[in-house]
This record gives C-alpha cells, structure tokens and sequence, in this order.
C-alpha cells in the first residue's frame, strides 16, 4: 500500500474575530433567556455554524439581494446581532429608532478600518476601498458616503479629480490581489495614501499555503460564501500546488479518490468550525468509515 501523508496546515480555523462573535451570540442568549434574537445577516459565513446557533433559539435572516439597512425592516422586536463583518453608521441609527436591543459582534480589525475611514472622510478625503461588492464587510465600508468607491480586483479604477485619495481594503483579500489592485492606483494616483488592512490571521493563513513544499494536493474546508476561503483555494493555485480542492465537509469527499496522492496538506478558512476539519483529516489519515456530522458538535 503507497504511504501517504496528511499535512494539517498551521493555523488555520477559526480566527479571533469569529471566536469573538461566536461567544457574543451564545452569552447574549444566556444574559436574554426569554427574548427573540435574531441575527443580522450570517454571524460568521458557515450555514453549519447558522444550523448550531439555531439550537439555541438565534434565528438569522440572510438575503444577498438586500443591504443590512434593508434587512432591518424585517426585524422588528428583542435583540439584533450585528454580525462579525460590522455594520454602517446609518444601520446602528436606524435599529436604535427602531426600539430594538443591540449586540455588536463585529471584528475588532474590521470596526479599526471602519474608524480609519471616517477620519479621512472627515478630512475631506475620497476613499478608494478594495473589496467585494455586497459582502457585509465591505459593504459596511462603501455605504458610509457617496465618496466611498468600491474598487474590485482586476476591474477599471474610477477616474477622480482629486488629489487626496485614501486607499484601504477589506481585510480578507488575497495578499496578491491587494498588491496587485494598490500598483494600478499608484500608476493613477501617485499621490494616494496607501494603507493595507488585510488582518494578520488572513494574512498567516495564506502565507502558510505559500510555505507548503512537495505538496501534490490541497484540500480547504470552509463555507462557499466565504470569502476568506475563496481567497485560500486562490492562493493554492497560486503557489503551483497541482490539485486544490475547496470543499465544506468530510461529505464532500470519498477517500478512495486521494490515493493517488502521496502528500495532502488540509487547509480551512477563518470560519470554519475545527469539528468539521478534524472530521476530513480523521477520515483520510485512519481506517474509518466516513463520520457523521453531529450540529450540536460544531460549536
């Protein structure tokens, strides 16, 4: 039988803003044993994570076709999570005259580029933010002001006639991305203020792909809608690694498939529950029939 070996990549997994927002959600339902809570939005971007939070009575409503100002209409009682991808100055306003009770679980890095924006705003800057148009993140950026533009990568920089542009990012791009996006504004605008706000753990996580050698396969567990994942799966291919698969459960997979393999290094995005990876790595590394996911597990 061909020896194989499993590379559990480090680190990986849940970063600290998810911690964060994940413990937010289950202590506001022990400080609120008896209110409705619902959450804004996905807390974190993993529907396993959704389906755990839901068996503690918080419900999330989710619709990629509205803005969060939108989705609040359809809240309109209890307790309202703002999610880890922050919200808009004008969403915090409006769940305020709304009545409702606030819990913020925004991340810590996204709440300081938030803050950084508004100072140049303030300073009568244009903010070029590169980002994903209508992820919640970015969103909560580029609807601040009609002098935020969103710039997506690889697509056409607006032409400003201005000399004070500010330029930042959503902290879960692709360090390669970032780089390249940043050197087509420099062509344009030598005289913009760059600054980088991809965060650390996005950052460690993709230089941790880079650093992987005489891999022949990749294997990133995380949710579609991640964008933190997607952006993994881009970096594999990136580094020449000859197979990258993006998958969101041990269901996903069926071991006979990697014997070819002689080395599988096994990744996950910034939101994904460590049960769900291990449940992967224990399924091509032991003699096992494929493991069941168990929700009450996930978190």
């Amino acid at each position: 039988m061909k020896t194989q070996n499993i590379i559990t990549v480090k680190p990986q997994g849940y970063c600290g803003g998810v911690l964060k927002a994940i413990e937010i959600a289950k202590k506001t339902r022990i400080q609120y044993p008896d209110q409705k809570i619902t959450i804004l939005g996905n807390l974190v971007h993993n529907q396993y994570v959704k389906k755990a939070l839901q068996s503690y009575s918080i419900d999330t409503i989710e619709n990629k076709n509205k803005t969060r100002y939108e989705l609040l209409d359809e809240i309109n009682e209890g307790i309202v999570i703002f999610t880890a991808h922050g919200v808009s100055p004008k969403v915090y306003e409006k769940a305020k005259e709304k009545g409702l009770i606030l819990v913020d679980a925004s991340c810590p890095f996204v709440l300081q580029t938030q803050k950084i924006v508004k100072q140049y705003l303030d300073e009568d800057y244009t903010i070029f933010y590169i980002g994903k148009n209508k992820h919640p993140e970015a969103e909560s950026i580029y609807t601040m002001s009609k002098n935020v533009y969103l710039i997506e990568p690889k697509k056409e920089i607006p032409n400003i006639d201005t000399n004070k542009i500010f330029v930042t990012n959503q902290t879960t791009m692709s360090i390669y991305e970032l780089k390249d996006t940043f050197d087509q504004i420099k062509q344009l605008y030598p005289s913009a203020i760059f600054h980088d706000e991809i965060c650390n753990a996005t950052r460690v996580r993709q230089q941790a792909i880079l650093d992987l050698e005489n891999v022949d396969c990749l294997i990133v567990v995380g949710d579609p809608t991640s964008n933190n994942t997607q952006k993994l799966v881009d970096i594999g291919k990136k580094a020449g690694i000859p197979d990258v698969l993006s998958i969101q459960t041990v269901e996903d997979i069926d071991k006979k498939d990697f014997e070819p393999y002689s080395t599988i290094a096994i990744t996950s995005g910034a939101s994904t529950p460590t049960y769900l990876t291990n449940q992967v790595k224990d399924y091509l590394s032991q003699d096992i029939e494929k493991p069941k996911i168990r929700i009450q597990e996930i978190l």
